[in-house]
């Protein structure tokens, strides 16, 4: 059991991130269908390249979607609107590859929506994670990067940034105090040790322009003072040339950012991917009721840290098991933490869907810069499991 510092780097990117404008076009599709048909089954993949877009999976859906008007409007708000970018909304090929929800996986939800006992859409294991190092109660080293890709785009949008395209990505190092004593895994950020961006950008734009300009109006609003020193690296662009982006310089796939999507690394991913998934697909749902578990916990002083899982199994309503650690840091015992979240929240399909309100069209916003740690920006209903529950302790 020690005092020491360890070094943490936690990543993030833009909406025009090739695998980012695939999620959103997944979610875009997604709202859709529940925007006509709110119990809506749909499992909607995306890839694209040069000048390609592809929608493919299963669906489920009373209404008619207008699949070429959903893509391209969702690709044109996401900024590829020439073809000098890598994609244009107004000429992309769009292919579209949709079937129904395959009957086996069907029957085993036939209890219905309205139904207590509906199962779970898929097995697998789903993680929450919070911790007290920020108000959002997010990984510092995860904020931060977030911060840079939405400061780039709030600059890109207003033309400051008039050089930006929409592909980029930006990764933070912090260093932390990691105190092991008394059993207890206690973080304390300490200091910046290294800022990455790459950006993509216009042709005529030169690197010292690109490098200056990121550093004054992106890295300095966004990063705390006290956290910078003579220290700290900046990795501006460090490939030299960044022209090509977005789908044309990477093909795209949709669910390839699930850590983007998380907690940038830290506590733990189940490997279920979010979006173009409807509130039965418990890689979604249950993600969501994971975290606002553990934020409740910690919002409610009973741990500086905390890792929720729970794991399901396809048909099956009830949890197949719910675990918690807090890292030794609970002002209480795991087990009784345990008992706590038993005692407070239903974690059955149904119950999370109801509770947390998700069977509309709030998905789209969430496929840009994170699932969590937001506010309802849009104001469209998204991220309710952001909203701490009072708990009853005792």
């Amino acid at each position: 059991m020690s005092v020491r510092k360890i070094l943490f780097s936690s990543e993030h990117v833009t909406e025009g991130h090739p695998d980012k404008l695939c999620d959103q076009v997944s979610d875009a599709v997604l709202d859709a269908c529940l925007a006509v048909d709110p119990v809506a089954k749909v499992a909607c993949e995306t890839c694209t390249k040069t000048g390609m877009v592809m929608v493919f999976g299963e669906i489920t859906c009373k209404g008619t979607i207008d699949y070429q008007k959903v893509v391209r409007d969702a690709v044109k708000d996401i900024g590829f609107d020439n073809g000098d970018k890598g994609l244009d909304y107004k000429s992309l090929n769009l292919l579209v590859a949709i079937e129904q929800q395959s009957p086996d996986i069907a029957q085993s939800m036939d209890k219905g929506w309205e139904d207590e006992n509906l199962g779970a859409g898929d097995q697998g294991m789903m993680f929450g994670y919070a911790t007290d190092e920020t108000e959002t109660l997010m990984p510092l080293s995860y904020e931060l990067a977030r911060q840079l890709a939405k400061k780039h785009r709030e600059l890109r949008l207003n033309g400051e940034l008039a050089w930006a395209r929409p592909d980029a990505k930006t990764q933070v190092t912090i260093e932390y105090e990691l105190d092991t004593r008394n059993g207890k895994q206690l973080l304390t950020p300490l200091r910046i040790e290294a800022i990455l961006i790459s950006t993509q950008h216009d042709e005529d734009v030169s690197n010292e322009q690109i490098s200056k300009d990121l550093k004054e109006k992106v890295i300095k609003p966004v990063c705390p003072a006290n956290l910078l020193d003579e220290n700290t690296k900046y990795w501006l662009n460090p490939s030299g040339r960044f022209v090509i982006g977005g789908p044309q310089g990477d093909g795209g796939l949709t669910g390839r950012k699930i850590i983007v999507d998380t907690y940038g690394g830290w506590g733990a991913h189940g490997g279920g991917a979010f979006s173009g998934k409807d509130p039965s697909k418990v890689d979604r749902s249950a993600a969501y009721a994971a975290r606002w578990v553990a934020k409740s916990l910690v919002a409610a002083g009973l741990a500086k840290r905390v890792l929720v899982q729970l794991a399901y199994a396809i048909g099956v309503a009830d949890p197949l098991s719910i675990h918690v650690d807090s890292y030794g840091t609970g002002t209480v015992d795991d087990e009784k933490l345990l008992e706590i979240v038993n005692k407070n929240f239903k974690l059955r399909p149904y119950d999370i869907i109801k509770d947390l309100d998700l069977r509309r069209p709030i998905y789209y916003p969430t496929a840009r810069f994170g699932h969590f740690g937001r506010e309802d920006e849009t104001k469209v209903g998204s991220f309710t499991w952001e909203t701490p529950k009072k708990l009853v302790v005792e």
